[in-house]
């Protein structure tokens, strides 16, 4: 039998290095084998075990501790009940079952770190048809022919970017994968690298070839240490294969690959900035036109695409892109990665045909929310995105239907929310993100984000304004407008979507001074109901700052001056006799 321990970075995380090595002690009593895998998407879950027999998987375990290794053993060594409290219930194996993956197709199956097991699942077999039966044209048509949008957020047609690369004058040209995942509760390119570094290393080479690139390069960023010591073990090994390098598989095609470290600025996801920050400039953007495809990297040809559009690549070779096209919408083709974050009962990586609903992915795969809490919203597309609230909730996920809603596909980041998330607060979260990421070159987002921002910060002090809720409007068209790139002309978004959906949140705020979800500190309030307050004294002793006075078996009282809102009063009450206003 073999043993396979999660060990992606929500794994590691959760404790999975060290159910490894607990298991790792033990496996010498046994005829088994102990090895690693990649994040499988069931972060909720983690640390994940599975259990094969051959290629058959036997068992999958969830929620494992090292002192559950002398279980997992004792299974091995026969006895078969050894580990029936710590197996996944048929509830969460609905999780990836009611998925399609491609993207993420390897992800959690296979060891990211031995090449073999790449290609004995038709790893490498894609690179080998394109090399040997297909043109650069031929490739370019069938991308086209799969409708594959660029899955960094824009959705921009792929085959449309590498025809004008491949067009292009010129014989030294680049390929680059944008492997700069900045959204704040997204960790899909980081979860593709670190499970299956060969399906993007395939990939890109498949674009370099269809462009003309003799060079490639992944800009990930630096927060991402174990994606980046996986793939370079995963570019090594296929130099070794004589994957990567000159003359590959014994063609006329020569690329090499490299990694680029990058310093974790967000406006490093724009590809002009990216481009700034590869050349050891300052990561700003540039003027557009001329576009990457005709000036780009050292100001030659170049083609950028992150890492989930590169994850297809190799499916769409090997089955062709009316395959990938047949699923979807209209507008929409293929299936999209998303990371499931926030009040979710399941979050985790999920990849679904486009065309599926919000209330498909939020309800039926990731189970609800929290402490069955009322749904409030889904923040779509990180700090670029908008907020989609729950009348929307059967939108269809496709880039024109989100569009409609003011929100954005983007890489694939939904943020859930429930009752108790304050709308003001969310749009004030990003807006402080974007404000603190902007690079400065422009005028609009460099002061524009700040004020908006300080408004924010005021009126969730409960010292907003008339005229507040128009001036932000205002500000969000006139940055929206002036902005020189991406990050500038989306970073309204969030308020803007906020104001249209949860227009009242903002009212009470500034006309009541109060925040309706209870979540904004200064706006809060506790008083104690005498005819209901018993006088035991337990808030008394759990306020960490003596607000609270009264003797025993009498009435207790809050002082408000003194109070800091930590609500340890009002969570420890037994009787229900503090109110939060």
């Amino acid at each position: 039998m073999r043993i396979v321990v999660g060990q992606g970075s929500c794994g590691i995380a959760a404790g999975a290095s060290k159910v490894y090595d607990a298991i790792e002690a033990l496996i010498p009593n046994t005829d088994s084998e102990l090895t690693f895998t990649g994040c499988i998407g069931m972060c909720f879950l983690e640390p994940i075990v599975d259990i094969y027999d051959g290629k058959e998987l036997i068992k999958r375990l969830v929620k494992v501790q090292p002192t559950d290794a002398e279980k997992i053993i004792a299974f091995i060594n026969g006895d078969k009940n050894a580990v029936n409290d710590i197996e996944i219930c048929d509830d969460d194996k609905a999780f990836l079952e009611k998925q399609t993956r491609i993207a993420l197709r390897h992800c959690g199956l296979i060891n990211p770190e031995k090449i073999d097991e790449y290609i004995a699942d038709d790893g490498y077999a894609a690179l080998k048809k394109v090399l040997t039966t297909m043109t650069p044209e031929d490739v370019i048509d069938e991308i086209k022919l799969s409708g594959l949008a660029g899955r960094g957020g824009a959705g921009f047609p792929t085959w449309f970017k590498w025809n004008a690369a491949r067009q292009s004058q010129g014989e030294e040209k680049y390929l680059i994968c944008n492997a700069d995942e900045g959204d704040p509760g997204a960790f899909m390119d980081r979860a593709v690298i670190e499970s299956d570094p060969h399906n993007l290393i395939e990939g890109m080479l498949i674009g370099a070839y269809a462009i003309g690139a003799k060079e490639a390069v992944v800009y990930v960023r630096a927060e991402y240490p174990l994606a980046i010591i996986r793939l370079e073990k995963a570019i090594e090994q296929a130099k070794e294969k004589g994957l990567l390098g000159q003359n590959i598989l014994g063609t006329d095609f020569s690329c090499e690959m490299r990694i680029k470290a990058g310093a974790g600025a967000f406006v490093c996801g724009e590809e002009t900035a990216l481009i700034e920050s590869l050349q050891g400039e300052r990561g700003m953007p540039r003027l557009k036109p001329p576009f990457p495809a005709q000036s780009g990297y050292w100001y030659k040809p170049s083609n950028i695409n992150n890492v989930e559009t590169f994850a297809n690549v190799a499916w769409i070779m090997l089955n062709g892109g009316s395959a990938f096209s047949a699923m979807g919408t209209e507008n929409s083709k293929g299936t999209k990665v998303f990371a499931l974050t926030g009040k979710i009962k399941k979050g985790g990586l999920v990849e679904i045909p486009m065309g599926k609903t919000l209330r498909d992915v939020i309800f039926d795969i990731g189970g609800g929310i929290k402490n069955d809490a009322q749904f409030k919203a889904v923040q779509m597309g990180g700090p670029s995105g908008g907020c989609i609230p729950a009348h929307l909730l059967d939108t269809v996920i496709d880039y024109k239907a989100l569009g409609a809603t003011g929100a954005i596909m983007g890489s694939g980041g939904m943020v859930v929310m429930d009752e108790s998330t304050c709308m003001v607060s969310m749009a004030q979260f990003f807006l402080d993100f974007t404000t603190k990421e902007s690079c400065g070159k422009c005028i609009h987002c460099r002061i524009g984000t700040k004020r908006m921002n300080e408004i924010l910060n005021r009126i969730v002090k409960g010292e907003g304004k008339d005229g507040d809720i128009e001036l932000l409007e205002e500000l969000c068209y006139s940055i929206k407008d002036g902005a020189l790139c991406g990050l500038g002309q989306t970073a309204p978004n969030p308020v803007l979507t906020t104001i249209k959906y949860f227009r009242n949140e903002y009212e009470a705020h500034i006309n009541e001074k109060k925040c309706p979800a209870h979540s904004c500190t200064e706006l809060i309030s506790y008083t104690i109901n005498p005819e209901l307050c018993k006088g035991c004294t337990l808030c008394a002793r759990k306020c960490p700052v003596s607000a609270i006075t009264g003797e025993l078996k009498s009435a207790h009282k809050i002082d408000n001056d003194k109070c800091i809102k930590c609500g340890a009063c009002y969570n420890n009450c037994k009787f229900n006799a503090i109110t939060m206003d």
